[in-house]
């Protein structure tokens, strides 16, 4: 199936599910990855990751992420669409490993709270306004690239880091949950689609997470 997975509109072969069961397969799936990661931070070591030579940990990191999610996007079958999931949910599994170490458990509780009432109430307004996130959907790809741009300027330019930059790219990732939830919801229910669009969803989270972990450890 050579269509990326929120560009499947028209008819497919794959047998379609109920819509309480795709929801379901979807819910399940994001369970699968967040629970991999919560594994991971309690059971890999940091030190260990750490000891990792730098450019095999970024080389992995990136070759595992983008085969992941060419596999998850352009695969018809639900079981490669899940591997690739895992390729993803993996590395990503190794950086949050890393950051989560560096905040106080009670932090980290609490950004996963905050992440959690955000994704709920983004998936409504994605639900109930998926015309206005189609709109969006191209200023976010423009604002999130510039904002990487700006960042690793910032970074590796100017040795500094500013707090604007947290919220920018939470409010960018509070519209991808919204987008990729309407779209999800939008292209035939099949088992592949539900685990493609939890993979996106995924990774939206994750990031959310990431920053507003960010943000409440700098207060």
């Amino acid at each position: 199936m050579e269509h990326w997975v929120f560009e499947r509109q028209g008819q497919l072969t794959d047998r379609l599910i109920s819509p309480a069961v795709y929801n379901l397969v979807i819910g399940l799936a994001l369970l699968w990855g967040f629970m991999c990661n919560w594994w991971m931070v309690g059971n890999i070591s940091t030190d260990w990751i750490r000891s990792l030579n730098p450019w095999l940990f970024y080389g992995g990191y990136f070759a595992s992420c983008m085969t992941g999610v060419y596999l998850f996007a352009r695969s018809s079958n639900p079981l490669v669409s899940f591997v690739g999931y895992n390729l993803v949910v993996v590395p990503f599994g190794l950086v949050v490993n890393l950051v989560v170490s560096r905040y106080d458990p009670q932090l980290v509780h609490e950004a996963i709270r905050i992440t959690a009432l955000v994704t709920v109430g983004m998936m409504i307004l994605g639900t109930l306004f998926p015309a206005f996130f189609r709109r969006i959907a191209s200023a976010l790809t423009v604002a999130l690239l510039l904002v990487i741009v700006v960042e690793l300027v910032e970074i590796f330019v100017f040795r500094t880091h500013h707090s604007i930059i947290d919220w920018a790219v939470v409010l960018i990732f509070c519209g991808y949950i919204g987008y990729d939830w309407g779209r999800a919801n939008q292209i035939p229910k099949t088992l592949d689609n539900a685990v493609d669009s939890a993979a996106a969803l995924y990774m939206d989270i994750i990031n959310l997470f990431l920053r507003i972990l960010r943000i409440l450890g700098r207060k």
